[in-house]
């Protein structure tokens, strides 16, 4: 039976999987977002999150914890000053667990995890959306004729460029 046995061990001794998803942790939280199994990311994202939580309120207790799980002072600074005022308003879930598929050599499932208020490109900001008009006016067309006639003497101007350069 399975009671009581909340973590994957990963195949790995304890003191391995310890110096893994601490070096992985690192990697997260300097480069934001890494490459990585499926398996190894759900671990990570139950090793990194308490941190994570742990990194909002700045005292000298809470870098000591930290600091004894991560052991590089870089990260420990990261967190503390980037990562945290990024995420200080939100009250979990600082990473997302993306699935890409499977690697070709074994079939193991590949994903990569990142911290979510730092991809931009998932970010839930209101692009401002340009105001639609029924047909175009004057000012519309103007604008059309300038860049058509400025588009020529651009050309023109890297043309004469580089025969003078050689």
């Amino acid at each position: 039976m399975r009671h009581n046995k909340k973590f994957n061990h990963l195949s790995r001794t304890a003191s391995h999987r310890n110096a893994m998803l601490a070096n992985m942790a690192i990697s997260l939280i300097m480069h934001k977002r890494i490459t990585t199994t499926l398996a190894k990311a759900k671990a990570l994202k139950k090793y990194v999150e308490p941190m994570i939580t742990r990194s909002k309120e700045d005292t000298t207790n809470s870098r000591r914890v930290v600091f004894r799980n991560l052991q590089n002072k870089f990260a420990v600074t990261e967190l503390f000053k980037e990562v945290s005022a990024k995420v200080a308003d939100r009250p979990g879930g600082y990473t997302r667990i993306i699935k890409l598929g499977s690697r070709q050599g074994d079939a193991a499932s590949i994903c990569f995890i990142e911290l979510v208020d730092y991809d931009e490109n998932m970010a839930k900001t209101n692009k401002p959306v340009a105001k639609k008009t029924r047909r175009a006016g004057k000012k519309a067309t103007a604008k059309v004729e300038e860049t058509v006639v400025e588009a020529p003497k651009a050309e023109e101007a890297k043309t004469e460029e580089a025969p003078k350069a050689e």
